[in-house]
């Protein structure tokens, strides 16, 4: 059914890259405060100054993670340590909770000037699965999710909502764990056997296979489709309405 194995009952959706086309505006928000706090360090230090990647270094060390564990595995990777600081921490404090305020002031500007879209392919692939019966729900990392499917229209599409504030509240783990996907599971009522994961981020098909979901469908919009197979996607689109044609 919709391109899913026999047995499937409801779909599990990532937001940014999968129904929405914010993924790009997150990519931006991330490299503008990262470079930000690179300049910096580097004019201090007299080290050189290298840019981050918002392409190979947003997509192995960001992309579906929670802001604050994003800030952490990138900073490890180049070996820098900060202090986590506290979540009220300002955007100008050089803590792991302060560069993670300053990428969201960052993404809330470039979402209230650019406005969000939706995926075409994705929403007629939402229509689908409610027309065919299947329960929907999304798992994003973001707090600001609800504000952005309402935005891009597609709220009413959506039965379940887990993201970042629920996992903060539930003390969920961020992806590549995959403690939200199963909580997703649980508030539609299904076990993981039974639903169909669709993700575009590498921690997030990762997540997928590590909860042991009947199918983890990686979207590919950004050419890392042997990626996301190596870390765990069942099968890869390029959009979700290929899905509905090899129905």
């Amino acid at each position: 059914m919709l391109g899913l194995p026999d047995g499937i009952s409801a779909c599990l959706f990532d937001l940014d890259g999968v129904l929405t086309q914010t993924a790009k505006v997150h990519a931006a928000a991330w490299k503008e405060m990262f470079d930000a706090f690179l300049r910096a360090r580097a004019e201090r230090s007299g080290e050189a100054f290298v840019p981050f990647d918002a392409v190979h270094e947003y997509d192995e060390y960001v992309d579906g993670r929670p802001r604050a564990d994003g800030v952490r595995t990138f900073l490890a990777a180049r070996g820098i340590d900060l202090p986590d600081g506290a979540p009220d921490d300002p955007p100008d404090a050089e803590t792991v909770q302060g560069l993670g305020t300053r990428k969201n002031e960052l993404v809330l500007k470039l979402i209230h000037d650019r406005g969000v879209a939706a995926y075409e392919g994705s929403v007629r692939y939402l229509h689908a699965a409610r027309e065919a019966g299947l329960q929907r729900g999304v798992v994003s990392s973001s707090t600001n999710c609800r504000e952005v499917l309402a935005a891009a229209g597609i709220a009413d599409l959506l039965e379940a909502h887990v993201d970042g504030n629920v996992a903060e509240r539930e003390g969920l783990r961020g992806k590549p764990a995959p403690d939200t996907f199963l909580a997703g599971a649980r508030a539609l009522g299904v076990r993981p056997g039974a639903a169909a994961v669709f993700e575009d981020a590498l921690a997030g098909v990762e997540a997928g296979r590590a909860g042991a979901f009947a199918a983890v469908i990686g979207v590919d919009r950004t050419g890392q489709a042997a990626a996301l197979i190596a870390h765990g996607a069942t099968r890869v689109v390029a959009d979700l309405d290929e899905l509905l044609e090899a129905a």
